[in-house]
C-alpha cells in the first residue's frame, strides 16, 4: 500500500472491512449485543466480524441473520481474559460456542504457563480447542505478545500455533498493559510468511486511528501484497477505530 495511490478514504473503506468489533465485558448484557451487532452494519460497507464471549454467541449470530448480514462472522473467545492453563474449561467452552452457531474461535493462549516453563501445555490446548472447532469453525490463537514479550518466545509460540491447525494468529486480548505493537506485529507476520502464509493475521489492542490500522495494512501488504488484504487473511481487533475511520468517510456515529 503506497500512500501515492491510497487515499485516506480508501484506507478507510478497506479497513472498515476488515475490522472485528469486540465486547467481552463482565456486565455485557442482551441489549448490548443487539447494538453490536447494529453498529457492526456501517453506512459505508459491513464489518468482518463480531467478537463475543460465548455465553452471547448464539445471540450475535442470530441477530446478524436477522439482519440480513450472513456474512459477518461470529467469534467466541475462550480461555480469556486470563489464559488459563485448563484444557477441559477450553474444550467446554468451545463446545457450547460452535453449538450456539458461532463461524470461529478465539482461543487466549496460556501463556502464564508458558511464561512459568511449560511449553507442552500451549501446543496441547491448541489442538484440542482445534479438533472441538471441527470442520466449521476456523481458530485464532491470540498469544498475548506483551506478556510473552520476548521475540523468541513469540516466534516459538507463533510456530507451535501454526502447526497445531490456528487460521489466524492474533497479537492481544487488548487487556494487558502493552498490547500490539508494530514489533510483536512483524514478529507473526514473518512467522507467518516462514510457515507458508496460509494463516492469517488479527492485530488487536492499541489500533485506534486510520493511521495505526494503515501502519498494519501497510505492514502486511508489503510481506504478502495487495492480495492479503481481505477478512480472510487480515482482521483489526477494534472498537473505537471504526469511530475514527467513519468520521475520515464522513460518516457520524
Amino acid at each position: 500500500m503506497n500512500r501515492a495511490y491510497e487515499s485516506d478514504e480508501e484506507v478507510a473503506r478497506k479497513a472498515i472491512g476488515l475490522l472485528e468489533l469486540t465486547s467481552l465485558n463482565a456486565d455485557d448484557s442482551s441489549e448490548r449485543m443487539v447494538a453490536l451487532c447494529e453498529r457492526a452494519l456501517t453506512p459505508v460497507g459491513n464489518v468482518a466480524a463480531v467478537c463475543v464471549s460465548p455465553r452471547f454467541a448464539g445471540l450475535a449470530r442470530r441477530t446478524l441473520d436477522t439482519l440480513n448480514a450472513r456474512e459477518v462472522r461470529v467469534v467466541a473467545v475462550v480461555n480469556f481474559p486470563n489464559g488459563g492453563a485448563s484444557i477441559n474449561s477450553v474444550e467446554s467452552e468451545t463446545h457450547a460456542a460452535m453449538l450456539a452457531g458461532v463461524d470461529e474461535i478465539d482461543l487466549v493462549y496460556p501463556f502464564n504457563a508458558q511464561m512459568s516453563g511449560n511449553k507442552r501445555l500451549g501446543g496441547e490446548m491448541i489442538a484440542a480447542c482445534k479438533a472441538k472447532c471441527g470442520q466449521r469453525g476456523r481458530l485464532t490463537v491470540t498469544l498475548e505478545t506483551g506478556v510473552l514479550r520476548d521475540p523468541q518466545i513469540i516466534h516459538s509460540v507463533c510456530r507451535t500455533a501454526i502447526r497445531e491447525g490456528a487460521a489466524f494468529l492474533k497479537t492481544s486480548t487488548g487487556k494487558q498493559i502493552v498490547n500490539t505493537t508494530p514489533q510483536a506485529a512483524r514478529i507473526l507476520i514473518e512467522a507467518i510468511a516462514e510457515l507458508g502464509s496460509q494463516v492469517g493475521f488479527k492485530a488487536s489492542g492499541n489500533v485506534r486511528t486510520l493511521s495505526e490500522a494503515r501502519l498494519y495494512l501497510e505492514m502486511a501488504q508489503a510481506r504478502f501484497g495487495p492480495g492479503w488484504l481481505e477478512p480472510g487473511r487480515l482482521r483489526l481487533g477494534a472498537n473505537s477505530l471504526l469511530d475514527d475511520l467513519l468520521a475520515h468517510l464522513g460518516v457520524r456515529p
